[in-house]
């Protein structure tokens, strides 16, 4: 156990009680496969290169550098939707903001475990959340024990909990996040600062949706609410948009990290809600032998993880995380 976890626990609440059968995952790149969708049809014109680059075993971000020095350009001027795993097969989009001046030679962008299918323009830079989903092809190897009823309750929906690869290794996101809201520690990186802020309150919700998922009110629409589905805090500035007994459960779970809220409404963000509910779109199962093959599609911000922790317990090949976004 870390000393994250004894501050802040990561024990969060299952949807059908703790899993006993278990399996593993990440054995290989291919056993965890992600593909993009965009949602809509670059118009083949515009100021922003846009490339459909398939990955095998390469990060995200580590992608987007080297586009910005083939490129020439800044690393602010390429964009993409989400992180995607580093050890997978993932298909995403990103774009270059090339508006004039020679076209880059794309036959020369040779990058080890990089494919790229696609290329066109846009009218736009794409930003976080900006497609419309993401479609897993997830491998699960040597299953042990019985999933019972596991499988046929995941379609209906599972708790919309931000996987815990966000907290960091160890849970040391939530060590920084005391250090930054708390003790007023200046994290100049940019882009470190906001890892933390978010790690922060993508925790006081899920403590929320756990203690919601314990009192068996997950997938209700409290009074007080807001929208026409069971919302969760994500907290910062603002007027809190919940009253009633809504705010009464976040009150009450919230009250010992009570330093973190005040500190989250001085950073910048604003109040904002999620769902409390994860639903997987076109879930299915296949068995293959004692391995379980799953696939299933997400809206942008959920997590993979949050449907696999309903079904059985993980034994990771690999500490990468699931940033598929």
């Amino acid at each position: 156990m870390t000393i994250a976890d004894n501050q802040y626990p990561l024990d969060f609440a299952f949807a059908c009680g703790e899993p006993t059968a278990r399996a593993f995952f990440r054995t290989e790149p291919e056993d965890f496969q992600v593909d993009e969708d965009l949602g809509f049809v670059p118009t083949g014109e515009g100021e922003h290169v846009y490339l459909q680059i398939r990955k095998r075993n390469q990060n995200t971000m580590w992608i987007a550098k080297q586009l910005a020095r083939f490129c020439g350009v800044e690393s602010m001027d390429v964009g993409y939707c989400g992180l995607k795993d580093r050890n997978a097969v993932t298909t995403q989009w990103f774009s270059i903001y090339l508006p004039k001046g020679p076209v880059p030679n794309w036959s020369d962008f040779a990058v080890e475990g990089t494919e790229l299918l696609t290329i066109t323009r846009h009218v736009r830079k794409l930003k976080p959340g900006a497609h419309r989903s993401n479609h897993f092809v997830i491998r699960l190897r040597e299953l042990v024990d019985d999933l019972g009823v596991r499988l046929e309750k995941v379609p209906d929906g599972v708790p919309n909990y931000f996987g815990e690869q966000r907290f960091g290794i160890g849970g040391g996101n939530l060590i920084e996040a005391e250090r930054l809201l708390v003790g007023g520690v200046k994290i100049k990186n940019r882009k470190q600062r906001g890892l933390i802020m978010s790690a922060a309150r993508s925790y006081l919700f899920n403590r929320v949706l756990s203690t919601r998922v314990e009192e068996g009110s997950w997938r209700q629409l409290l009074e007080g609410d807001v929208g026409d589905v069971p919302t969760g805090p994500l907290w910062g500035r603002g007027r809190l948009p919940v009253s009633g007994q809504t705010a009464a459960v976040e009150s009450r779970v919230l009250a010992p990290l009570h330093s973190w809220c005040e500190g989250l409404e001085h950073v910048g963000l604003q109040q904002e809600r999620r769902a409390t509910v994860c639903i997987p779109q076109q879930f299915a199962a296949q068995w293959q032998g004692h391995d379980l093959q799953l696939s299933f599609g997400l809206a942008p911000g959920q997590y993979a993880t949050a449907v696999l922790r309903e079904i059985c317990r993980l034994e990771a090949a690999d500490s990468a995380g699931d940033l598929s976004l």
